[in-house]
């Protein structure tokens, strides 16, 4: 077989060269390669012979501007790209000749090729041990050989299918598959041996530690790929994605082999963390969401290892909140038993109940949304929640019952309770369920209501026989209406206690139901309105009672403007003569109170003895049209349904 390949020898390192080589090769490698390979252990250049005086390297050398190495100093140098090539080159000789291979040449290309795919592989099994804080191109230029190596074997396989020859024994080599193979390997030593921290295992049982140091070295070796890696592999390779369904597959793998185990409370909620929390938290970090489409790789663990999961935690969750809460709630109950009054602070008193069972309630829903990965699973743990408004309202029920001398300072407490449940449900609605939410709203209304009614009976009581003069001839006297607004204002101190919020929604209760009493007494009453003159003293009494009431209720915190334009459109009635004049102030008064009826008019009307059976008749035709149209608006408020006239 003739020879189809030269050599020489530069100071004892022989160089193989062809002569398609020599042109090839001469391009690709720079004397700057050529130097690094050739130099000695003290990392000078070797000697290369005699030099002028001058310094400058003698015509001999001048004349040898390129050379090429062989296999073996390319493999030992990591250029595995131009291993890989020279050896496809020397199989391109061997096996395109006619005549029949040399069987020793053959021999040593296989050896070859075997010895170099040993390099590859080492080298790829070193891809995940480089240092991210010291990459430079020396630390990523074998990976990156070796890449380009594989495309340049799979090349080569590609074009021996093409061929109707019998390929040498090592073909196909099918390198990409090995590489796949051999980073899967990989994957799986790293996760089954991952780095341990120093202080990672303290009060963590055997599985937490294990999950913990496989989701760190995981999350650690990613970023290794995306910020190093990355660089050394071509685009169409999609490396990233790559490592991360290797990754997510590995861990996947062993997360399921740990679900299968019967595990405590604590276990479970580690694993569902990881699951559902920690590990979406590592891939939505920019450096890798930039570059993994994380959304193909889908949950850690099958929904029926995670169904079963979650249940175990939720029900735990759900019975500890029921305990917790009921706790609560009997704290408060022996606080009463025993006597104690309420705290104050600024003023105000303060029960705890809401304050503990809301914080408690809010922790372990909103920790359970991200534990589960959902917002509406874990609502059923809030489903008993219905159960302890209805407990903690028989508390307050038995209070009151038995209106003990600290009754009042704790139901003050309680208004403020109730206002905190009804914000906590109404601005984190989506952490209960609709039914329950409604159920306790309701409960929380009833509640309220209850709490004003047993604190305002006794100022009512102390204000009736001021009431009952309003339906007299006493009525226009001046001091008649000074003694209510006196009476009214000691009892409004007394009822000072509860917090600022609570507090106005009280004074605005009294202030309504005081001015609802003052309608429902003059339209009951004896008062006979008989000449101009009368009625036009009613109007001007009635106006300034309007006055003086509201200044009243303000002063003390009421928002209810509303309720003095009522007494003012009532008096106006009275002092109006002219029928048309009071059909309008009647259909005024009905647009803005649909709630009026004609029981109200007719009683309001025969307060004035001026006007007969048909002007009466005429004038609540009028309303009847209006209050058809007014029923319909669902913004208008009501105010006459809670005024009895006979």
């Amino acid at each position: 077989m003739r020879s189809r390949s030269g050599s020489s020898t530069v100071d004892g390192i022989r160089l193989n060269i062809s002569p398609d080589q020599s042109v090839r090769s001469g391009t690709r490698w720079i004397r700057g390669k050529i130097q690094k390979i050739l130099r000695n252990p003290t990392g000078q250049v070797a000697d290369s012979g005699p030099t002028n005086t001058d310094g400058h390297q003698s015509p001999s050398e001048e004349e040898q501007p390129f050379v090429t190495p062989n296999f073996e100093e390319c493999l030992e140098g990591q250029y595995l790209c131009e291993a890989t090539q020279l050896l496809i080159d020397r199989e391109k000789h061997l096996f395109g000749e006619i005549t029949e291979a040399n069987e020793q040449e053959v021999e040593k290309l296989a050896a070859d090729h075997e010895a170099l795919e040993k390099r590859m592989q080492q080298t790829l099994q070193q891809s995940l041990s480089l240092n991210p804080q010291d990459v430079s191109e020396d630390v990523t230029s074998a990976l990156m050989s070796a890449v380009k190596a594989i495309s340049l074997e799979e090349e080569q396989d590609q074009l021996w299918k093409k061929r109707c020859r019998t390929p040498p024994a090592w073909r196909p080599t099918k390198w990409k598959e090995r590489h796949d193979s051999v980073l899967h390997e990989l994957v799986n030593g790293r996760m089954d041996n991952p780095s341990i921290l120093v202080g990672d295992q303290v009060n963590q049982s055997s599985i937490q530690a294990d999950i913990n140091s496989m989701g760190r070295q995981l999350k650690d070796d990613l970023l290794l790929v995306v910020t190093v890696v990355n660089s050394c592999y071509p685009p169409e390779m999609d490396i990233c994605n790559f490592y991360a369904r290797l990754y997510h597959q590995t861990f996947s793998s062993r997360l399921r082999k740990i679900a299968d185990f019967v595990l405590d409370d604590r276990d479970c909620i580690f694993l569902l963390q990881w699951v559902n929390e920690f590990y979406p938290g590592i891939l939505q970090k920019s450096e890798l969401a930039n570059n993994i489409n994380t959304e193909a790789l889908g949950k850690l663990l099958p929904d029926e290892l995670l169904k079963a999961l979650e249940e175990q935690y939720l029900s735990k969750q759900q019975s500890d909140l029921m305990i917790f809460t009921d706790r609560a709630l009997d704290a408060a109950k022996k606080e009463w038993d025993q006597g104690k009054e309420p705290t104050r602070d600024d003023g105000c008193y303060v029960s705890p109940v809401a304050c503990d069972v809301i914080q408690i309630i809010n922790g372990v829903l909103t920790s359970a949304q991200k534990i589960v990965g959902d917002e509406h699973k874990p609502q059923q743990i809030a489903s008993h929640l219905t159960g302890f408004m209805q407990r903690y309202r028989a508390l307050q029920e038995d209070i009151i019952k038995h209106n003990r001398p600290h009754s009042k300072a704790l139901i003050k407490a309680n208004l403020g309770c109730v206002k905190q449940f009804r914000d906590f449900l109404t601005t984190k609605s989506h952490l209960f369920p609709e039914d329950v939410r409604e159920n306790c709203l309701q409960v929380l209304t009833e509640m309220k209501q209850s709490a004003h009614t047993y604190l305002l009976n006794p100022v009512h009581k102390v204000l009736k026989p001021h009431y009952q003069k309003l339906g007299t001839s006493d009525w226009l006297k001046k001091n008649v209406f000074e003694k209510l607004l006196f009476s009214t204002d000691e009892e409004l101190q007394q009822l000072q206690g509860s917090a600022q919020s609570c507090h106005q929604e009280l004074i605005c209760q009294l202030h309504r139901e005081v001015t609802e009493e003052y309608v429902r007494r003059l339209l009951r009453g004896e008062v006979k309105l008989k000449d101009r003159d009368r009625q036009q003293k009613a109007y001007m009494t009635m106006k300034e009672n309007a006055e003086r009431l509201h200044e009243l209720f303000t002063r003390m915190g009421s928002k209810q403007e509303w309720l003095k334009e009522i007494l003012t459109k009532i008096a106006e009635v009275l002092k109006l003569q002219d029928i048309p004049a009071i059909q309008m102030q009647i259909v005024s008064l009905g647009s803005a109170y649909p709630d009026l009826s004609e029981k109200h008019v007719s009683a309001l009307l025969k307060l004035k003895t001026t006007l007969t059976k048909a002007d009466r008749k005429t004038i609540k035709a009028t309303l009847s049209d209006t209050l058809k149209e007014s029923r319909a608006d669902a913004e208008t408020r009501t105010f006459f349904s809670n005024v009895e006239v006979r």
